[in-house]
């Protein structure tokens, strides 16, 4: 089959887990389109709008050399990029939880300019803005990821992965996250990938490695799964596991009701909407980035 990049599936890290944890909120996140715009839509929820500005404010450091780093507080750039998730684009109901969430965010990022780490060594960019390669040629699926961090080793003059936390929820270890990973890095830039870790960014010592995976399973485990969202779109069927829905899909079959409220469009092209009923509570901080 001719390559496609735009017929193909394309699965990463948080597709593949939304889909095992419900179908049906993996049609309505990834498939449904609003029928009076045309686009997706999305539920804007605070600790989505904390992990995606702490991440922001960290992504702007890969474009400066490491004598530049921090010549800029992080905490003065989180300030000025906050204006995109502030009040109820943020998924901020009132003022006060707002306040308690940027606060929060400050302190990552204090910690992080007191103790720097990798940061504060050399690192590896990757050309391409969202990493990617063919996982099947033949079944017409891609295998996508962004890595927040990779950080350069020159003595061994391999890699180091890092994936940012700003959840205090800690990675299942059965996580696909850093394997995949593992395998985009390998496929799109020549280094050896020698280590990788979660760094937890609300932990004094936050940074947590994993050992390497193995690749040969890996891929067999995200082959797998690609092939069930392959066969749930042939057949048009995401069932949601639970028969009177599931955390994961209920707010979504809210908005679809009419019952959130509408408060922008992303750059993504994403109808946002905020549910009045939305839980801020920590059991829902394992949004993924």
């Amino acid at each position: 089959m001719a390559q496609d990049k735009y017929s193909a599936l394309w699965v990463s890290h948080s597709r593949i887990n939304d889909f095992k944890s419900c179908p049906r909120s993996y049609f309505l996140k990834y498939l449904y389109r609003n029928p009076k715009t045309g686009h997706k839509i999305k539920l804007m929820t605070p600790p989505l709008a904390l992990g995606q500005i702490v991440h922001d404010a960290l992504d702007s450091l890969k474009e400066l050399p490491v004598k530049d780093r921090f010549k800029v507080s992080l905490v003065g750039k989180l300030h000025e990029l906050w204006g995109k998730i502030e009040g109820k684009k943020g998924g901020f109901l009132d003022s006060s939880i707002e306040q308690q969430y940027k606060t929060r965010a400050e302190a990552m990022l204090l910690r992080l300019m007191k103790a720097p780490g990798p940061l504060a060594r050399l690192a590896v960019k990757l050309k391409m803005e969202l990493p990617y390669f063919w996982l099947s040629e033949e079944k017409n699926i891609i295998l996508s990821g962004k890595i927040d961090w990779m950080e350069y080793l020159s003595d061994t003059d391999s890699v180091h992965i890092i994936d940012f936390k700003t959840s205090k929820n800690e990675e299942n270890s059965s996580s696909l996250q850093l394997p995949i990973y593992y395998i985009l890095a390998k496929r799109c830039q020549q280094r050896h990938i020698s280590r990788m870790s979660y760094w937890y960014l609300e932990r004094e010592e936050g940074i947590i490695e994993k050992d390497l995976p193995d690749e040969e399973g890996v891929l067999g485990s995200i082959l797998e799964n690609a092939l069930e969202i392959q066969l749930a779109m042939k057949l048009e069927r995401f069932k949601c596991k639970q028969p009177t829905g599931c955390y994961a899909c209920k707010p979504y079959e809210l908005l679809i009701k009419g019952e959130g409220e509408f408060v922008g469009i992303n750059n993504y092209k994403e109808d946002i909407y905020v549910l009045n009923s939305a839980s801020t509570s920590e059991s829902n901080e394992s949004e993924i980035l």
